[in-house]
């Protein structure tokens, strides 16, 4: 187990950086992931509060995405503590790595997935609930690129800027540089190669992730165009 003065450490780390150029990069990008990331919860948001009366839709879709938010920054500190355990960089690492790909694949939305209410504080919890579902790709790639800084993780879940495939082979770099920092790797390594040398391999290991993730999201993106369509009715 991680000790619990590191994971105290983390959860206290970040304020005393904020005027440090590496602190508004990883802001950035944090900013960048969330945006990124968080479009089906806007849906979900619209979706669930276009039942309410006009008035109370818009306080509806305001709480809905209070609570999301809060709600995501305590699971986003949960999962960046337990990023301190070895051999969990390489499993959210390899997590990551699917979800950045997965973001180069377009998808169709269903708008009857989710409960539409008539009734403000159900509207509400429905968005909760379907933001805690769906967004374990954004925790994970948020911990990640947070790096255990929990001023970096609480300023930049409140505000955010986009670019998709740039926005992807953000997350591959990260992906790189999750997996190449993970104590079991970290502990190999650095003895091995000096501190330069190994500060060397996460950059590589960064950039190697990066193209991964636009080679493999171009070839899974390709996959799905070319499977042939099957219309209603063909099957039966």
């Amino acid at each position: 187990m991680a000790d619990p003065a590191a994971w105290l450490a983390m959860v206290t780390s970040g304020w005393s950086e904020i005027g440090q150029t590496a602190f508004w990069v990883s802001l950035l990008q944090i900013m960048w992931i969330n945006i990124l990331l968080s479009g089906d919860n806007a849906v979900v948001i619209a979706m669930a509060c276009r039942g309410l009366r006009p008035r109370q839709r818009l306080w509806g879709m305001i709480l809905g995405a209070g609570v999301a938010v809060l709600l995501r920054i305590v699971f986003t500190v949960f999962v960046a503590a337990l990023m301190l355990l070895p051999w969990l960089k390489i499993v959210g690492g390899l997590a990551l790595f699917y979800i950045a790909a997965k973001l180069l694949v377009p998808e169709e939305a269903d708008e009857n997935e989710t409960e539409a209410t008539e009734h403000l504080w159900r509207a509400v919890k429905i968005v909760a609930i379907a933001d805690i579902i769906m967004s374990l790709d954004n925790v994970i790639a948020i911990a990640a690129a947070a790096k255990g800084n929990m001023a970096l993780l609480v300023i930049g879940l409140a505000v955010s800027i986009p670019l998709i495939v740039a926005g992807a082979a953000l997350l591959g770099w990260i992906v790189g540089e999750v997996i190449a920092t993970d104590p079991v790797i970290e502990r190999y390594l650095e003895p091995r190669l000096g501190a330069e040398g190994f500060h060397y391999v996460v950059l590589f290991a960064a950039l190697l992730g990066a193209i991964l993730v636009l080679i493999v999201g171009a070839l899974w993106r390709r996959s799905k165009q070319t499977e042939p369509v099957q219309k209603p009715g063909a099957a039966e």
